[in-house]
């Protein structure tokens, strides 16, 4: 998943930043309204995080013009306006959900995963791919009854695979929801991350669900 944080303060846009990385999500941060649209009508956001009283651009102006230009991306604003007003507004603006400072990252992080399984149409919280269960809301993946441990990294791609399973994923596409945009993977990167969650997979049982099409992707 890659999601971007438009966010004044560098010290709670860097923890955002730091935080989501560390969940193994691609994170980018920029500190304007001006830059925030830019980023966000030229790059494939799963989620834009969104403060309100932003330099160069109020964030409700911002949002406005994201869907004016048609762009769905899921945004959550973030921002110390509490006023019952401020929410109504930006959420009739276009805002899909709204959180209030201060706030709890483990919340944040909750809202997130759950405004992209509405927007991929994965409601449930449980995917299943024969054997292979993955719980998104305990982030937990499991063969049978035995559990499978991943990394941050891993559990993202192989999320990624599973929310798009039977389409047919390029490498390009796989590098924009892993990596950020000050993240530039080597060219051998992503199969070198399929080929390692593949060998995860294996030693717990789990074979062939991750499939190569040669110079299309993965499936």
């Amino acid at each position: 998943m890659r999601i971007l944080i438009v966010e004044d303060s560098e010290r709670l846009a860097q923890s955002l930043k730091r935080g989501l990385k560390k969940c193994g999500f691609a994170a980018d941060a920029v500190g304007d309204g001006r830059q925030g649209l830019s980023y966000a009508t030229k790059e494939p956001y799963d989620v834009i995080v969104l403060d309100l009283m932003l330099p160069e651009m109020h964030g409700l102006e911002v949002l406005r013009r994201l869907r004016e230009d048609g762009k769905d991306t899921p945004v959550i604003i973030l921002t110390a306006l509490d006023a019952v007003d401020d929410r109504v507004r930006g959420l009739r603006e276009g805002a899909d959900d709204y959180l209030v400072k201060p706030f709890s990252f483990d919340e944040l992080l909750a809202r997130i995963e759950a405004l992209n399984r509405r927007r991929s149409g994965q409601v449930n919280p449980i995917i299943e791919i024969g054997d292979l269960t993955i719980d998104t809301a305990a982030r937990h993946v499991r063969h049978g009854d035995e559990s499978v441990p991943l990394n941050a990294r891993e559990y993202a791609l192989l999320l990624y695979l599973a929310s798009r399973r039977g389409e047919t994923i390029s490498r390009i596409e796989i590098e924009d929801h892993l990596y950020g945009e000050d993240n530039f993977p080597m060219s051998n990167a992503v199969p070198s991350a399929i080929s390692t969650l593949r060998a995860r997979l294996a030693a717990h049982g789990v074979r062939d669900v991750i499939h190569t099409r040669r110079g299309l992707g993965y499936v």
